[in-house]
């Protein structure tokens, strides 16, 4: 079997962030972001982000309490909840914890930005301590005991026009119970309503625990199926010897007096849909024998000696490579979509583990009691710093392991990092090059650099180690420099 795709071949989750209702492969430009992942005061605020667009590149701006340029002219920043169909403008931190001005932002070229910390208290990049850092999509930056950041990445067309069909409280799970406010988790959620409109056999992709099953039981309840039981069979607890009698089943006292009449998997799930989960399992005899009932929908019971007709939708998921399987097997299903892991979304970690917790609390009035307030759970930003930097093996279930240590061993109201938890070491953010203070330097210096670099101004202000063009801008109109 070749595993490797055709030139002319696509998985849905290889066709970049789109727009549901129109062009499902349209490409996507984006704008680095920071998105908030703890805040001491403001827990509410966590999913929140301000967008960068990278037309201004050389500019700065700040976060903090501030709705008014600081005194160098950095604009200030507010936070927004932005999902691809809307943007609420949030405004700025409230907490009195925070600066007025407690990091400024400058955006260099591509993803990368620069942070300085410029209000009260400690600057940690990646919990390493720093005055200014250059970053990039992943890195973490903490206000310590105020805020915790991340870099990532926004569409720069969100809003679009239109709205979304299941509109839900931000930050929380949808009705098919996927959490998640990254493009990664919209992306899934735009294909399973891309699915949910159409038929043909979808196989789903990704690691364990990324959430594979609720990705199959979402496309099926939204489809024109959903309103009849979705069948669902782990595929290794098929038996090979078995297999016939399970799948399309058997008539009565066949092959042996006393047998029962079944109908098989295909047989219940008529007019349905089948999940088979870890289908990857299944032998390639087991996998051949599937293939007529996948075209036509056309299948013999055994003891039967005529064709019986069904109208399935075979739903199946596997975490091993779609190559491993039999190559006309693989051919069957018409769609194919990938889960992402954390790996890939990490900036959603925080929002799943508060969802987890939540159902916790549901269950367990005594966790309620202890670890939340105000209907929010008490996270430590130590916690929730590793969280974002951890690798995950097995996602949704090694994050539930991880949170029930958490509460097994915090010793307050306060969850915090199990002590014998191995930590992996987020990498140090390079230190950003020590800028020039603008008012330090005189129209003699300014004429100087100007003309060794040919007036050309982009190069002017890092000659002159300025942080950004809009700086050189007002030393020119300061100093009537044309």
């Amino acid at each position: 079997m070749q595993g490797r795709l055709q030139p002319h071949e696509a998985t849905l989750s290889e066709t970049a962030e789109t727009d549901y209702e129109r062009d499902i492969t349209a490409p996507q430009r984006f704008a680095p972001a920071l998105v908030v992942l703890w805040s001491h005061d403001e827990p509410s605020r966590v999913g929140e982000v301000v967008v960068l667009p990278p037309t201004a590149r050389g500019m700065s701006f700040t976060l903090g309490r501030a709705v008014e340029a600081y005194e160098d002219g950095s604009l200030p920043l507010t936070l927004r909840r932005l999902r691809p169909f809307s943007s609420e403008d949030r405004g700025p931190f409230e907490s009195a914890r925070v600066s007025r001005w407690q990091i400024r932002i400058t955006v260099e070229a591509g993803d990368e930005l620069t942070i300085d910390g410029i209000g009260k208290g400690e600057l940690r990049v990646n919990d390493h301590p720093t005055r200014s850092a250059a970053v990039g999509p992943g890195d973490t930056i903490e206000a310590v005991g105020r805020f915790l950041l991340q870099v990532t990445r926004r569409p720069l067309d969100w809003p679009r026009a239109g709205g979304w069909p299941d509109v839900f409280p931000f930050g929380s799970a949808d009705r098919f119970g996927l959490v998640g406010e990254s493009p990664a988790a919209w992306l899934l959620r735009q294909q399973i309503m891309f699915l949910a409109q159409r038929d043909g056999h979808v196989l789903v992709e990704g690691p364990s625990g990324a959430g594979k099953e609720l990705v199959v039981r979402a496309i099926h309840a939204a489809s024109s199926r959903g309103a009849r039981p979705l069948i669902a069979r782990n595929a290794v607890t098929i038996p090979e010897r078995l297999s016939d009698a399970e799948l399309f089943g058997n008539l009565k006292d066949y092959p042996s007096p006393g047998t029962p009449d079944r109908s098989g998997l295909f047989g219940d799930a008529h007019r349905s849909s089948l999940f088979l989960d870890e289908v990857g399992e299944l032998s390639e005899t087991l996998q051949a024998s599937l293939l007529r009932v996948m075209d036509s929908g056309e299948y013999q019971r055994l003891g039967d000696s005529s064709m019986r007709a069904t109208d399935v939708r075979v739903l199946a998921a596997t975490n091993r490579e779609p190559g491993e399987l039999k190559h006309d097997f693989l051919a069957r299903f018409a769609h194919r979509v990938r889960v992402s892991g954390f790996g890939e979304r990490s900036e959603d970690v925080v929002l799943v583990a508060r969802h987890l917790l939540r159902g916790f609390a549901a269950r367990d009035p005594a966790l309620a009691e202890r670890f939340f307030a105000a209907g929010e759970p008490a996270l430590s930003a130590r916690l929730v710093a590793v969280l974002a930097h951890h690798r995950f093996t097995t996602h949704t279930r090694e994050l539930t392991e991880i949170l029930w240590r958490t509460i097994a061993t915090s010793s307050s109201s306060l969850l915090d990092l199990p002590s014998d938890f191995v930590v992996r070491a987020a990498p140090a953010a390079p230190a950003a090059a020590d800028s020039t203070d603008p008012r330090e330097l005189s129209r003699e210096q300014i004429v100087a650099a100007l003309a060794r670099v040919g007036g050309v101004r982009d190069r002017a202000w890092r000659e002159l180690g300025l942080r950004s063009r809009d700086q050189l801008k007002r030393l020119l109109k300061k100093h009537d420099i044309s």
